[in-house]
């Protein structure tokens, strides 16, 4: 599958960005889709994930209560709502699919986005 983000930009803090992941073929539903992010100099990280039907969310602990994950189906798109963004969240973020039902890990996913930049700032 081959994946595409889009939705990334600078914003205040306190503001709120939407990130989208659209995908390409016939079989979206079937793989769990997750984000996650880079900063420079740092791993990366973790923050959302979601099952192929979509009825399964996990939301990393640090951005619990500000972010959430969605996906359309129909619409071959995952997205990342993201509100009252802080400084701390600038990094590349970057959407992938996994096969498997893990997905905490990079590791776990085996296609990935090219990333969007978002930056925060204060």
């Amino acid at each position: 599958v081959q994946l595409q983000a889009s939705g990334g930009g600078l914003v205040q803090a306190g503001g709120s960005l939407r990130l989208s992941c659209a995908a390409s073929g016939r079989t979206f539903s079937s793989y769990g889709m997750g984000w996650f992010r880079q900063a420079p100099g740092k791993e990366r990280e973790f923050v959302a994930a979601i099952s192929g039907s979509g009825g399964s969310t996990y939301i990393a602990d640090s951005v619990k209560g500000r972010f959430s994950i969605s996906r359309d189906n129909a619409k071959n798109t995952e997205y990342l709502q993201m509100n009252s963004l802080k400084p701390e969240d600038t990094a590349v973020y970057y959407c992938a699919a996994s096969y498997g039902s893990a997905y905490r890990r990079p590791s776990d996913f085996t296609s990935w986005g090219q990333g969007t930049q978002v930056t925060v700032s204060s």
